[in-house]
């Protein structure tokens, strides 16, 4: 997955933008929903092997260097045994992808609101040319002329008439 080409909008496609948010949505649930599932197997995994470990160590304490038999001593001999080291391991790699997914969802909504915005903004003329403010007292001075010059006109032509 792209995380950072997915969550870019682009202001000029809104139409696109719109089209492709509800796929997006539903690739990354589903991609951080398998990543939930294997952060919980990897759990068990690790889990098993803390059994595991926790069982050997009450029946051969001798065989791990253990003098006296404590739950804190047996606690330290599991998590210090290699096995355990790299259950955990693949545990936190897991659960930090898990995360980033869960985050690149969050991102997504984040997107989607990004987009309503950008849409009302297009409403509301935001994105249009820029337009000139009227000045209205240049446009009255020009009438006001203009009305000179159209009474002299009309008393030319009068004269001319008559």
């Amino acid at each position: 997955m792209n995380y950072e080409q997915d969550m870019t909008i682009d202001p000029d496609s809104l139409d696109v933008e719109w089209i492709e948010q509800p796929r997006l949505m539903l690739r990354y649930a589903q991609h951080a929903s398998k990543l939930k599932m294997e952060v919980e197997r990897a759990k068990e995994k690790l889990d098993i092997i803390r059994a595991d470990l926790d069982k050997r160590v009450r029946l051969n304490p001798e065989e791990f260097g253990i003098v006296k038999l404590t739950e804190s001593v047996i606690t330290s001999t599991i998590i210090t045994q290699v096995q355990y080291k790299k259950g955990n391991e693949e545990f936190l790699e897991v659960a930090y992808e898990a995360n980033m997914a869960q985050g690149a969802l969050r991102a997504l909504e984040g997107k989607k609101a990004a987009l309503e915005n950008l849409v009302k903004l297009h409403g509301q003329q935001y994105f249009a040319g820029p337009s000139v403010p009227r000045d209205l007292s240049k446009e009255w001075e020009q009438h006001e002329r203009q009305k000179v010059v159209d009474a002299g006109v009309g008393s030319k032509m009068k004269r001319r008439k008559g």
